[in-house]
């Protein structure tokens, strides 16, 4: 069981990132430190430099040739399962759309694993526990935040294409009614008439399609272009290349440079929560989503989460301390990179900073209960 000096460890590790919050919160709502534009250059240098540097230096720790295939498998199988219920609902529902896949798959799959995670799963399963905890960390930074930015990236390149279309094709009223004046003929009988209707449908439809192609390929060279310029993307690719050359070689990285990468990323986590205090500041409350949003956010989080992870872990085999291990791990509070990388982009950040913010404070109890519901 954990003892008073676990969650001592654990408030030890957690209560310096509140400290860097409240004093971003601090900063803006009483001292007017600074600007909404600093607040946004400093919510982008978190994005593409801290976070780049901080996912480096956690893959390149890692060593790939011994991760535990079936964590692997049900971490992954519980992504794209979340993933395709998402997909399917934005599909069939009114109400879906791109946006909230994304918010949706970012609550439900990507939880605080580097900050909470580590020393509270160390006080409950032992040292063993981190290095399992790491490789979550590693899949994370790797695969789950870059497919996370690829979706954003994805919806961002969307709207500056339809922006780009409804400002080329809007005209003027009077324009419109001198070219259909112009390239429609007097139709007298109703067999040519109905012709020529057919004729125009048939173009409409063939110009719809053929427009839809054309932005469907923009999309994809804007999106390309966009993620050979993000940092974030040659971070996870240069952290898992050299993790496979130091480890199948037993190379040390040069401290010079390994104390270089530490020392700037080493902030990254606090950066993190200096934004979101920053992102608290600017909005009317803390719960910025409203009740029954953040209801929705925090069952996402702590319930379904952790049932299709459960459901994950036993379809790949995992049994025992690891089964339960994988449930809490993702029982754990709302991770602190989804939501800059949803302020950096725009996407629904009242609705992840409120699932990082109550989320952390009601995190160690919730995650108790669930060390405590499993191991009856």
């Amino acid at each position: 069981m954990i003892s008073a000096a676990d969650v001592l460890r654990v408030l030890t590790a957690t209560v310096p990132l509140y400290v860097a919050m409240i004093a971003a919160y601090t900063s803006v709502r009483w001292l007017k430190l600074f600007t909404p534009e600093q607040c946004s250059g400093i919510n982008r240098y978190v994005a593409m430099f801290a976070i780049p540097l901080l996912s480096f230096d956690m893959i390149s720790r890692n060593n790939p040739y011994q991760m535990n295939a079936r964590l692997v498998a049900s971490d992954m199988l519980q992504k794209f399962v979340v993933l395709l219920a998402l997909a399917a609902w934005v599909k069939l529902s009114s109400r879906g759309n791109f946006e909230w896949l994304v918010t949706g798959f970012s609550l439900s799959t990507l939880p605080n694993t580097l900050v909470v995670g580590i020393p509270l799963l160390k006080a409950m399963y032992g040292d063993s526990a981190v290095t399992l905890l790491v490789q979550i960390v590693v899949l994370q930074s790797m695969v789950w935040n870059t497919l996370l930015m690829l979706l954003m990236e994805i919806r961002a390149a969307k709207v500056a294409v339809a922006n780009d279309e409804q400002s080329d094709t809007s005209v003027s009223p009077g324009t419109v009614q001198v070219d259909s004046e112009a390239q429609t003929p007097e139709i007298t009988g109703e067999v040519d008439g109905q012709r020529v209707h057919n004729q125009t449908a048939s173009m409409d439809t063939n110009a719809t399609k053929s427009r839809q192609k054309s932005t469907g390929g923009i999309v994809l060279v804007v999106v390309m272009k966009k993620l050979l310029r993000n940092p974030n993307t040659y971070s996870s690719m240069f952290g898992l290349i050299w993790a496979l050359i130091s480890f199948r070689f037993n190379l040390a990285m040069p401290k010079v440079i390994e104390k270089s990468i530490s020392i700037l990323s080493d902030g990254g986590l606090g950066m993190a929560m200096f934004s979101l205090g920053l992102f608290m500041a600017s909005q009317p409350k803390i719960a910025a989503c409203g009740k029954r949003m953040t209801a929705i956010a925090l069952a996402a989080r702590f319930l379904a989460g952790p049932a299709v992870m459960a459901l994950s872990a036993i379809a790949v085999g995992l049994r025992s301390s690891l089964l339960k291990f994988a449930i809490v791990q993702a029982a754990l509070p709302q991770g602190i990179v989804p939501f800059v990388f949803a302020k950096e982009y725009n996407v629904k950040a009242n609705i992840l900073s409120t699932g990082v913010i109550v989320g952390m404070l009601i995190a160690l109890p919730i995650t108790l209960a669930y060390y405590t519901l499993l191991d009856l």
